[in-house]
Order: structure tokens, then C-alpha cells, then sequence
């Protein structure tokens, strides 16, 4: 990624990073894994998928895209309403809504969105798990549609669970199954900047470059253009964009999953750039393990002699870690073990 080294001065673009639009490959430099939940090979070709880009496509998913488009509809509302009006909801803190500060750290993007807890549900009214002044029938909606979604990735966590040949099939799958599970939902929306031609060949960064500390998220988006993800490999990072599926879930590895069989599965770099002049709106849910579970690399998953590449800690451990350091930190890093070579220096 090729990033300006002076901020652009331009009413709301202030602070906002951009990157050079050559910077990425070209949708078909690196195909996008598609899996058929339908087919008997599934299994396979997810884990496959999850071994070499952490990242995969989901049709014949089951899941109404009638509702799905209405829940956007519904969300749609709310980012139309007046600035003063959806300021209200927010800040997040953690749960609420937020314009372009992602985070506490500095962060900052060409996004406005809206963040719920999923515990213990998302139609509670305690001020203190979500937002308020959000519609009921948002509320609602979206509470429906995390409980879909969160079954549909139960089953690819299963799925890779057997592929794996971990003995208890819902090893992963229980964990955001838990009623003490710590997950969440995420509307996104990236307002359309017909404009960009002034950006002199650069896109804006819609939410920087990262990965997903949680065991698995799954985005729904619009059919607008902007998710690229890391190919990562030898000459460096490169970027490449992801064609958009509103009919489709994407599946990202989180931090977690990855801890958990021993990087064998593995986590993927991801940004969003707002370089389309259609507004973008994506849905995301991060399926996180209850706040006192030990994280660990699960059993059956090392070979014999194989030795654990992460020291054990709780998922409110690396919660509390992840979200003290930039988005584009490697957050991994400071749980891995130490080798042999360096506890000897």
C-alpha cells in the first residue's frame, strides 16, 4: 500500500489516509475461493481456502437475500437521518455509532457505522449493550439476521472442525454458540464520493488495513466495490480487490481461529477503499469465544513432536490487547512463544 505522507485538507477528508488505486491487483490476479455449501466437497475447499488467503466465498447459503436487502433498507434510514439526529446513538463505547474514528487509538476512515453487542441479545434495551435511538424494528431485523448468520457459521466452523479431524466436532462452534459468547455485529457504510477524480488517481481508505482478532467473521455486502484483501507472499503485500456479491457471505479467519490450530488456518489482512461513487454498505459478524475462555491450540490438531507456536491466554486477554494497538499492528505477534534461539540470547 502506497499511503500519503501528508494527510488530505478537504472539509471531511481531513486525516483521512489514501492509497495509490495501481497499488492493487487486479481482481483476477488471485481467484476468490467459492464454496457451495450445498456440495459434499464443502468441507474441503474451506479449509483449503482457510490455509492459503485466511478468506472465501459462500453461496447456496439458505439465508433470504429478500430479508438481507430489507435489513439494509432499514439500516439505510438511520444513515440518512441528519448528522445531529444519529450523533445521538453514539459514541461507541463500546457499542453505538461512529463517524470515521475507528477505534480509540488514532484510527480514522471514510465510514460512518454502527456497532451492537450480540450478548446476551440484540433487542435488549440496556443503553449499555447497544445503541440507542435505533429503530425498533432495526433492532429487530438485526437480531434476526445475527441469529441466521451466526448458524451459518456454526456449520462452516463444523465443517472445518471435521476436515481437521479435531475429535469433538463442535470445538469452535460451541464458543459462539455460548450464552456468554463474546460477539458482535457491525454496519458499515462508506458514503459515495463522486469526487474522487480530484484524489489524482488515489482511493481514499474507507477502514485500514487489519485483521479480525475474533474466530470468524461474516460480511455481507452491497454491490458496491472497495473490500481488497492481502495475498501476502514473497515480494511483499499486495492488494487485491474482491468483486462484489450481494447475494454471496464472505468469510474471514480471525486471530483466534488461527491461535487455535497452530496457524495452520490463518488470518487475513483486509481494507476497505472508497473508490466507487455508489455508496458501499456492508454487515459484518464477528463470532467471538466467551471473555474467560483459554485459547489454545485445540486437540488433535498438532502432529506428534509438534510444539504449540502461541502461549495459552483468554479471549478478554487478547480482546484487551488487540484493542489497545493500531489497526494495522500485528497483534499476534506479542503471544507468540518464544524460540529456542531467542530465550538462549
Amino acid at each position: 500500500m502506497v499511503v500519503l505522507s501528508q494527510p488530505i485538507i478537504d472539509g471531511n477528508l481531513t486525516h483521512i489516509k489514501t492509497c495509490k488505486a495501481a497499488a492493487v491487483a487486479a481482481a483476477n490476479a488471485v481467484a476468490i475461493p467459492v464454496v457451495d455449501l450445498s456440495q459434499s466437497g464443502a468441507k474441503t475447499l474451506i479449509v483449503e481456502a482457510c490455509k492459503e488467503l485466511g478468506f472465501f466465498k459462500v453461496i447456496n447459503h439458505r439465508i433470504s437475500m429478500d430479508f438481507v436487502t430489507q435489513l439494509e433498507s432499514e439500516a439505510m434510514k438511520f444513515f440518512k437521518l441528519p448528522p445531529p439526529e444519529k450523533a445521538r446513538s453514539g459514541p461507541p463505547n463500546p457499542f453505538g455509532y461512529g463517524s470515521k474514528v475507528i477505534g480509540p487509538n488514532g484510527d480514522v476512515g471514510w465510514v460512518e457505522y454502527l456497532l451492537f453487542s450480540t450478548n446476551p441479545d440484540l433487542a435488549s434495551r440496556n443503553p449499555s449493550a447497544a445503541a440507542t435511538g435505533i429503530s425498533e424494528t432495526l433492532w429487530e431485523m438485526a437480531n434476526e439476521y445475527v441469529s441466521a448468520v451466526r448458524e451459518m457459521a456454526c456449520e462452516v466452523l463444523e465443517m472445518i472442525a471435521d476436515e481437521l479431524e479435531i475429535p469433538t466436532r463442535e470445538a469452535l462452534s460451541r464458543l459462539i454458540r455460548h450464552h456468554k459468547s463474546d460477539s458482535c455485529f457491525r454496519i458499515n457504510h462508506y458514503p459515495a464520493r463522486p469526487n474522487l477524480q480530484a484524489l489524482t488517481g488515489r482511493s481514499l481508505i474507507g477502514f485500514g488495513e487489519h485483521t479480525d482478532p475474533q474466530i470468524i467473521s461474516v460480511l455481507r455486502s452491497n454491490d458496491a466495490s472497495g473490500l481488497q484483501i492481502s495475498s501476502g507472499g514473497g515480494g511483499g503485500t499486495r492488494w487485491v480487490a474482491v468483486p462484489p456479491d450481494h447475494a454471496a457471505f464472505f468469510f474471514f479467519v480471525g486471530d483466534t481461529l488461527q491461535v487455535m490450530t497452530n496457524g495452520r488456518l490463518r488470518s487475513v489482512k483486509h481494507r476497505v477503499v472508497a473508490e466507487s461513487v455508489r455508496a458501499r454498505v456492508s454487515m459484518i459478524y464477528f463470532g467471538g469465544a466467551p471473555l474467560t475462555e483459554k485459547i489454545t491450540t485445540l486437540e488433535g490438531v498438532m502432529e506428534e513432536g509438534e510444539e504449540s507456536l502461541y502461549r495459552e491466554f483468554t479471549w478478554a486477554e487478547y480482546k484487551e490487547s488487540a484493542y489497545k494497538s493500531r489497526l494495522g499492528d500485528d497483534r499476534l505477534s506479542l503471544f507468540l512463544k518464544s524460540t529456542p534461539s531467542a530465550a538462549a540470547q
